[in-house]
């Protein structure tokens, strides 16, 4: 609902309810003005109607008559008809009486109870005495309610109509929105094959901003990819030279002394070919998962049972580093669909990243646990960690910190994880372990029953 009301459709709606309704008043409030003056207008004329029909009686005596006997069936509550004579008698149906607070009309029947509400009253001289013919306003003052009730029943279906239509284009258009989000989430994420879907429903403005993204996307997809060919071909064309450049410094490490100068230049350079070499292998490894055709050799692994055998593999390089190396992994399998070398590579890549760049004493943690479907994978350090500004440059291929220089690596191993996490649809993130640096990785689990016996058959692996 919060999403929907910051949506444009709604507002736009809710603006022209408001903008209708501030017309519907301003003409009600005019109609209400014009009427009650026509109304009032109305009333003085038939009291100065009233007033020269009184006027041509022929004498004082003819007068009182005239107003007694009109007054006998007249309500005093819609029109007071009142004469006074020069001696101070009253004829009529009231009287009209002042104090500190105005005039008042009495009612001149039993009680002489004062009439309630607002009169209009023409008074005038006549034979020596004063008539004074007062009408009520009640009718002036029922057009308040009356007009009120207008406002209403022209108003609140009006505003809930609007308002439902609103809501109906906002959640058509939310909808729609939402497909462009997901689309730019994806392309954002990595996956540059996401598109926008279209549809004969979708307004104008939309489908433009759909085909945009999809011209972009594409247009992205197509530069990336031939990034990435031209980095596995120049890796691929390359290798095989290096190779030779290798066999040829072995066949020189032979031919000179074991000892001296030379020996160890020709150590050097091949330590230093042995590195291009693993540079271009990951390279060609990154461009491999990149491509995404080690989907179709995804099957069940118990990421449990791998993280296991990894931290057994690595823990001796940790006690030679006087570092402690923990698994913190369940005896139950948590099995995961993807490629098993690729994850092995993964969990590879961040253990060593993390013996590489602590210092020695450092204590590194390996956990797996699994809840809600999903698969939880961290690794915990107490080294330095990655400034906040830094943690998304170091998934950037070749991209190493400023104080890594020093250290052995190329900066491909954490875009190699990054990769084979968006390969498995898992979530990377990067984060503070205060002091330290804590990588998760979150899987979607997998079902064991949805397995059946084809988890009976890779489980040797």
């Amino acid at each position: 609902m919060r999403r929907l009301w910051r949506s444009m459709p709604l507002r736009l709606a809710f603006l022209l309810v408001v903008l209708f309704a501030t017309i519907s008043l301003l003409s009600l409030a005019a109609s209400f003005a014009v009427t009650r003056a026509a109304f009032e207008e109305t009333i003085r004329e038939d009291l100065a109607q009233d007033m020269a029909g009184f006027h041509a009686a022929p004498s004082a005596s003819a007068v009182a008559l005239l107003v007694q006997a009109e007054s006998a069936d007249t309500d005093p509550g819609r029109l007071v008809l009142s004469y006074v004579t020069r001696s101070g008698q009253i004829y009529g149906n009231g009287a009209v009486a002042r104090d500190d607070e105005g005039f008042h009309i009495i009612s001149l029947g039993e009680g002489r109870a004062e009439l309630e509400g607002e009169y209009l009253a023409l008074s005038a001289r006549l034979y020596g005495g004063r008539l004074t013919i007062a009408r009520s306003r009640a009718e002036i003052e029922a057009l308040g309610p009356v007009f009120f009730n207008i406002l209403w029943i022209s108003l609140l279906p009006t505003i809930l109509i609007a308002l439902g239509g609103g809501m109906i284009l906002a959640r058509r258009s939310e909808r729609h929105v939402e497909v462009i989000r997901r689309a730019l989430d994806a392309l954002t994420g990595g996956d540059l094959s996401a598109r926008v879907g279209t549809g004969p429903r979708w307004s104008d403005d939309l489908l433009r901003i759909g085909g945009a993204v999809n011209d972009m996307a594409q247009a992205q997809e197509r530069s990336v990819t031939a990034l990435r060919q031209v980095s596995s071909d120049i890796a691929h064309d390359l290798k095989t030279p290096v190779q030779r450049v290798s066999l040829q410094l072995e066949a020189l490490a032979d031919a000179v002394p074991e000892t001296g100068e030379a020996a160890a230049l020709v150590a050097q350079t091949r330590a230093e070919v042995d590195g291009i070499s693993a540079v271009f292998q990951s390279l060609l490894q990154l461009a491999q998962v990149e491509n995404g055709a080690l989907k179709t050799q995804f099957a069940p692994v118990d990421l449990a049972a791998l993280c296991r055998t990894m931290v057994e593999v690595y823990e001796p390089t940790a006690t030679a580093r006087d570092q402690t190396l923990l698994c913190h992994a369940p005896d139950a399998p948590l099995d995961v669909s993807g490629e098993k070398n690729l994850l092995g590579q993964m969990l590879a890549n961040l253990i060593e990243n993390a013996l590489h760049h602590t210092p020695r004493g450092s204590r590194i943690t390996v956990s797996i646990t699994g809840d809600c479907g999903q698969v939880m994978l961290r690794v915990k350090d107490n080294g330095p960690g990655i400034p906040p500004e830094e943690r998304a440059r170091v998934l950037q291929r070749l991209y190493r910190l400023d104080r890594s220089r020093n250290t052995p690596g190329f900066g491909l191993g954490l875009s190699l994880v990054d990769g084979v996490a968006r390969l498995h649809g898992a979530v990377l993130r990067l984060g503070d372990a205060q002091p330290g640096l804590e990588v998760e990785v979150l899987f979607s689990r997998l079902d064991r029953s949805d397995v059946g016996d084809e988890r009976l058959m890779v489980s040797p692996r």
